[in-house]
């Protein structure tokens, strides 16, 4: 059988050119999230050094704080002189890195005159704390609590307040470079992915992204659907995520008030789409007790080697 004819040559320029050109850099993995808490609700007494010393002692690499943790509220009326920087410097002092400040207030209060006053107080944390992430809620238009359904939280009028207020509150953080990140959670406004890219592109700010609790996603009669209402929260909202939440469900129609691993989520599914979508940021567990901090970080670094 003749020998099939040989391509001809390259000229050696040609040669030379295309042995200089580099190949194409493979993408670089990303960096794993680093598994956090949410300080105040789970180290629920102490000083905030006590407290800080038991995540440090648990293995975490960091942490939200709340003003809470220094015996004022959340969004208190005036932040002493000084407490920023004792946050930062006893939070790095113990090699744990201060991811987000809660700065939670129901931003859809039937009550304009709540609302300002939270706005008001939003304002004076993030002077105080500049360039610090801020987790804040949509709310709802239950005046006993902004965790509560409410019948006309689907109503336009509710819509439009809410997200008045969250422009307003984003104009105010973006004065100081705070980044704002809210939860799509079931019983509030924002109940869903898709209202929450609503939310994004209706604000339109960078000062504004997304607490992504999976555990919150789940409306009544939803959890067959986990597979296909977890991809599409990560397809809608996956390039906007400041910060995510590690905790569980047993039931839909509610948030999940479970630690993480001792629910029904498919965490293989969730810390696969983390990695997917190369988040890197804080896990913040949260809706545990003391006791189940070292079972739960156990968990999350099992499922992240894996992920």
């Amino acid at each position: 059988m003749p020998n099939a004819p040989l391509a001809p040559a390259l000229p050696r320029r040609d040669f030379l050119a295309l042995a200089a050109t580099p190949l194409a850099a493979a993408p670089s993995p990303a960096a794993p999230p680093q598994i956090g808490i949410l300080v105040n609700t789970t180290y629920t007494s102490g000083t905030l050094e006590q407290r800080l010393d038991e995540a440090r002692a648990h293995g975490l690499d960091c942490v939200q704080l709340s003003l809470s943790c220094a015996g004022l509220p959340d969004l208190p009326e005036e932040v002493p002189t000084g407490l920023p920087a004792r946050f930062l410097r006893e939070a790095e002092s113990r090699r744990l890195r201060f991811a987000s400040l809660q700065g939670t207030f129901n931003m859809c209060h039937p009550d304009p005159a709540q609302r300002q006053s939270g706005l008001a107080r939003l304002r004076i944390l993030t002077r105080a704390f500049p360039r610090t992430p801020i987790h804040i809620c949509t709310g709802t238009r239950n005046d006993k609590s902004m965790w509560r359904p409410h019948p006309d939280n689907t109503t336009s009028e509710a819509w439009r307040d809410m997200a008045a207020c969250i422009r307003e509150a984003t104009q105010i953080a973006a004065q100081s470079g705070c980044v704002l990140a809210f939860e799509p959670e079931v019983n509030n406004i924002v109940n869903s992915a898709a209202k929450a890219r609503r939310l994004l592109d209706e604000i339109a700010s960078p000062y504004l992204k997304v607490t992504l609790d999976p555990a919150n996603l789940f409306p009544a009669g939803a959890l067959p659907r986990m597979k296909e209402i977890l991809e599409e929260a990560f397809s809608l909202l996956g390039k906007d995520i400041a910060l995510a939440h590690a905790k569980d469900l047993d039931h839909d129609g509610d948030a999940g008030h479970k630690a993480a691993g001792e629910g029904l989520l498919d965490y293989d599914l969730y810390l696969r789409l983390l990695r997917q979508y190369r988040f890197s940021g804080p896990l913040l567990l949260h809706g545990l007790s003391r006791a189940q901090v070292p079972a739960c970080v156990a968990f999350l670094h099992g499922k992240l080697a894996r992920a």
